[in-house]
């Protein structure tokens, strides 16, 4: 039985690749996300596909980022397709226009703080201001919130704190790199298991490749919805 706290990213090169994986994993999955990676090899033919011929919801990742007009366009054009989530910037410009571009629909709009596959070098690196990475993660979550977000894109290790963000109440948190007991990290640095992210006050975790690298997805999938709920 699906449960749709668990949102898979079908991180696969085109469509028919992410047809056959959905298929694979049927019934056990009613969430599916679509990313920039997909977008090239048909990700919103997918998205289209699989929301209105098989009932399944859509995270459109795209992490919007332009001036304001501009992304309440693209913001206005994606709305009309009925997707449930969409990542922009957490910058609270850029989160004010997607606002305005979904106005009047039930799209989502989530906004990114800081990218799970980054650390303080990392943020060193882009000449992001000196700081702890946790507490710069929360605050550009309460500024995105404040700015209009429906919810944000956040470590699972800095879950809790957001949840417990005056701003949050009523939001949603959406965290990527979540990780089962014992599986590889891959390219992402905070990480968190499943049962331990939906105690952190998630609402939904993303999980990609070990999903989409088992042998058995739909057997994959299953065990990390028992994961969550444990």
């Amino acid at each position: 039985m699906s449960d749709d706290r668990l949102i898979v990213a079908l991180d696969v090169p085109n469509i028919l690749q992410g047809l056959e994986l959905a298929g694979r994993l049927g019934k056990e999955v009613s969430f599916y996300k679509i990313g920039l990676g997909m977008l090239t090899g048909g990700g919103l033919a997918l998205a289209n596909e699989l929301k209105a011929e098989h009932g399944k919801r859509i995270f459109l990742d795209m992490k919007l980022f332009d001036i304001g007009a501009t992304v309440e366009a693209a913001v206005r054009g994606l709305a009309q397709y009925d997707m449930d989530l969409l990542t922009v910037h957490g910058d609270p410009q850029v989160v004010r226009a997607a606002a305005e571009g979904k106005a009047g629909t039930n799209l989502k709009i989530m906004a990114v703080t800081i990218l799970t596959s980054l650390d303080r070098a990392d943020l060193d690196a882009n000449l992001i201001k000196p700081g702890d990475l946790r507490d710069i993660t929360l605050e550009r979550a309460a500024r995105a919130l404040e700015a209009g977000a429906d919810g944000v894109i956040a470590s699972p290790q800095e879950a809790a704190a957001i949840r417990a963000l005056p701003q949050a109440k009523g939001k949603l948190i959406v965290t990527p790199g979540v990780r089962p007991a014992g599986a590889a990290l891959g390219d992402q640095k905070r990480v968190a298991t499943p049962a331990q992210a939906i105690a952190d006050g998630v609402d939904h975790i993303v999980v990609g490749r070990p999903i989409w690298q088992a042998a058995d997805p739909a057997a994959a999938a299953r065990a990390i919805i028992a994961e969550m709920s444990l």
